[in-house]
């Protein structure tokens, strides 16, 4: 069966004032695999929505395959839907594949070949034929076991409700979901959020196995470097933007080189452009020296500064007509990256020797099980594990969040301040503005000292655009503004990375190192583990609990 291929063209779409795609063009064809990377803000979320029909362009055009799947970053489910019935709706168009061949050969053992309705059948089931061969229709039922495993919800009831899974949960359950029915064309947003490694593995293996056209939108860079076929780069860039055929990490120099290229060329023309109007406004007028003829001159002194006046009109003109083409053709100003700058992450405390929290005999009933845990006033800790091990859940006890059912003892230093980045932020006043909600969780006199802007996380045309108006990404950064803004003694971060665009990645890790404060933080990043520098402690499930490790 042939796989059609999905096109745009020239799209256009405006939000909240902005235009955040323009005159954007993509061909995804079958078995290429795109990546769409740039900062949190530059429309890779918004050109998914667009593709896949979920918004419409205010300019050009979409040709897309009709099964087209898309993974939503903030999922569509009824909290009031089981996993089985999410599973029932992912296997509905194989299983009418095949209820359909059943019928249409039923139809055709009772029609004989004179029979004029005969041919019409024969081609129908040759096409529903076609059409479940694509789908592996009858290995549908395992396929959707396998992708259940794969993706760590093999153990979970089928009669779990969405509402009482985790947000991870959900989210591996919408990507098991669209996986099973194997669409011609796939869309992803931010797809290994909430993987393990063995989860992040299992999806790289079935996204390079899917015939049709694959687009996704990413911030895992080991994710892109092992799945990518193409990567199409949507951060402004001299001539729009940039597709580069290859891996994410050969294209991470070809970035650096073209970024260093505008710079150049934009500078060498502001230069150019200053020459160009000095010399149409002044330079060229002084060709001739401004005095009358000498005596030995006045023979020849009209037809001589005729021809200099003639000098001085093509100069002007050639000088002017300079100027004109290269203000039309001239590069616009490279726009400056986000950098993250805050001065520390965590606040100072005396050392001393006793830790800023202790935890013995911790129990919390089938999430975490924990003999002892010590953070020192210093300390950089890294917290592994697999989905469901307790990462999450040992993050809520260090900040004394977690409720009814768990038992141990958690000691604090007195006058601790914490501060927690979970990974869904959510905000109480969606209709604020970035800035209104800093100010106003900071206090005017804190935001006065400590601007949003000055920190690197959010563009300053960001700042006034209401936070319900915020992609997922942008929002969490301005979750992680409000802690290190007032750094607490004890910072937690619960998958700091995710949404984070790869320099903002780079930047968080480089400022995560060495350090006042203490800072603990959970994370399936893989690229950061690679790198760091602390101490690391992994948690693993054994038993129905999960238990600490190293």
């Amino acid at each position: 069966m042939t796989q059609p291929a999905l096109l745009a063209h020239d799209l256009v779409r405006s939000a909240g004032g902005r235009r955040v795609l323009d005159g954007v063009s993509l061909t995804a064809a079958p078995g290429r695999r795109i990546g769409l990377i740039g900062e949190n803000g530059a429309g890779k979320s918004t050109l998914l929505r667009v593709l896949a029909g979920v918004d419409a362009p205010d300019g050009g055009s979409v040709s897309r395959p009709a099964d087209l799947g898309f993974l939503h970053q903030e999922l569509p489910f009824d909290a009031a839907a089981t996993l089985a019935a999410v599973l029932d709706d992912a296997l509905r168009e194989a299983r009418t594949d095949l209820a359909e061949l059943d019928r249409l050969g039923a139809e055709l053992a009772r029609t004989g070949e004179d029979d004029p309705a005969h041919r019409p059948l024969l081609d129908a089931y040759g096409l529903r034929l076609e059409q479940a061969q694509h789908r592996e229709a009858w290995d549908a039922d395992r396929r959707a076991a396998l992708m259940l495993d794969g993706l760590g919800l093999g153990g979970t009831r089928r009669d779990r409700t969405l509402g009482s899974l985790s947000g991870g949960q959900r989210s591996r359950l919408a990507l098991a979901a669209l996986l099973v029915r194997r669409p011609s064309a796939l869309l992803l947003d931010e797809p290994t959020n909430h993987l393990d490694d063995a989860a992040a593995a299992f999806l790289e293996e079935q996204l390079r196995a899917l015939p049709g056209a694959v687009v996704v939108a990413s911030h895992d860079r080991a994710f892109l470097d092992a799945v990518c076929t193409d990567l199409v780069d949507l951060d402004p860039a001299a001539g729009g933007p940039v597709r580069f055929g290859g891996t994410y990490s050969a294209y991470l120099g070809e970035k650096r080189a073209a970024r260093e290229r505008w710079e150049r060329r934009y500078a060498e023309e502001q230069e150019e452009l200053a020459e160009l109007r000095h010399a149409a406004g002044v330079t060229a007028h002084r060709v001739a020296p401004d005095r009358g003829p000498r005596d030995n001159e006045k023979m020849g002194y009209g037809h001589r500064a005729g021809r200099v006046q003639q000098q001085i009109s093509r100069r002007v003109r050639d000088a002017a007509r300079r100027l004109a083409e290269l203000e039309r053709a001239r590069v616009g100003e490279p726009p400056r990256p986000l950098r993250f700058m805050a001065a520390g992450l965590a606040a100072r405390t005396e050392e001393g020797e006793r830790p800023l929290v202790s935890v013995r005999g911790l129990r919390v009933p089938g999430r975490l099980a924990l003999d002892g845990l010590e953070v020192p006033a210093a300390d950089r800790l890294l917290v592994t594990g697999g989905n469901g091990a307790g990462k999450s859940t040992l993050l809520a006890v260090l900040a004394g969040r977690l409720g009814a059912g768990a038992e141990g003892e958690v000691r604090r230093r007195q006058g601790l301040t914490v501060g927690l980045l979970t990974q869904d932020t959510v905000f109480g006043r969606p209709d604020r503005t970035a800035a209104e909600t800093y100010e106003a969780a900071l206090g005017p006199e804190r935001a006065g000292k400590v601007p949003l802007s000055s920190l690197g996380l959010l563009h300053d045309g960001d700042l006034g655009r209401p936070v319900g108006r915020l992609s997922v990404g942008q929002r969490r950064r301005l979750a992680l503004a409000l802690l290190v803004a007032r750094p607490p003694q004890l910072l937690l971060l619960d998958e700091p990375t995710n949404h984070l665009s790869p320099t903002l990645c780079d930047e968080l890790e480089a400022a995560l190192g060495p350090g006042p404060g203490a800072i603990v933080l959970a994370s399936h990043d893989r690229w950061l583990r690679r790198r760091w520098q602390g101490r690391e402690l992994r948690l693993e499930a054994q038993g129905g609990e999960h238990r600490l490790k190293g």
